[in-house]
């Protein structure tokens, strides 16, 4: 069993390393930076984290897990209407997970990541829970429309050089971010309003 010491020293570096890696990625990142931060030594990052990535796939994990506990992803269709509006004000006032998951793209790319079964876990999770909103059997169906969903709510956050381009005419303020949100909510509902529609369209046997 961990000692509430250790889990302390743990939280301590994992929030370090999670500011280090959003601003620098992880080729960027310095484990010296994370020591001064954290006011942890450099051995304990290595004893309980085996390597810079291993630290770096466990700031991710903790990324997702807030995410999940905040939005979870829904499992009846009045929650799936609501949630590319969730996503989007999650990642518009959290937008350090996006940044992460860039700098975990440009590192990697097509490599297999550390943690990758577990990866698979969490999004196969997302990926059942809307089959079971969506009212179909296909996962393939389920998957393609996540990834949809979620590219509508997180692009303007992943991408905010071009977003500030794209919004120049309503202007970096709430209201104009207010019709952004609006328009990618209708958006996201008529990609499920069209899967919905084929499903009750699919003929029985």
């Amino acid at each position: 069993m961990t000692s509430a010491k250790a889990q302390d020293t743990q939280a301590k570096l994992l929030a370090a390393a999670h500011d280090e890696f959003s601003a620098y990625g992880l080729a960027g990142g310095r484990v010296d930076r994370i020591d001064e931060r954290s006011g942890v030594n450099k051995q304990r990052v290595y004893a309980y984290f085996a390597s810079k990535e291993a630290l770096f796939s466990a700031v991710l994990s903790r990324a997702f897990a807030h995410l999940a506990e905040q939005v979870p992803i829904p499992t009846t269709k009045q929650g799936l209407r609501t949630y590319v509006g969730d996503v989007f004000d999650y990642h518009r006032a959290n937008g350090d997970l996006v940044r992460l998951l860039a700098w975990e793209g440009l590192h990697y790319r097509d490599e297999p990541l550390p943690g990758e079964g577990e990866r698979r876990e969490y999004y196969l999770s997302k990926i059942t829970a809307l089959s079971q909103a969506l009212g179909v059997v296909d996962a393939g169906t389920a998957s393609r429309t996540l990834i949809s969903l979620i590219g509508l709510a997180t692009y303007p956050f992943v991408v905010p050089q071009t977003t500030r381009f794209l919004m120049c005419l309503d202007g970096d303020t709430d209201a104009g971010w207010a019709l952004l949100r609006s328009s990618i909510v209708a958006q996201s509902e008529a990609i499920i309003d069209r899967v919905l529609q084929q499903v009750t369209d699919k003929p029985t046997n």
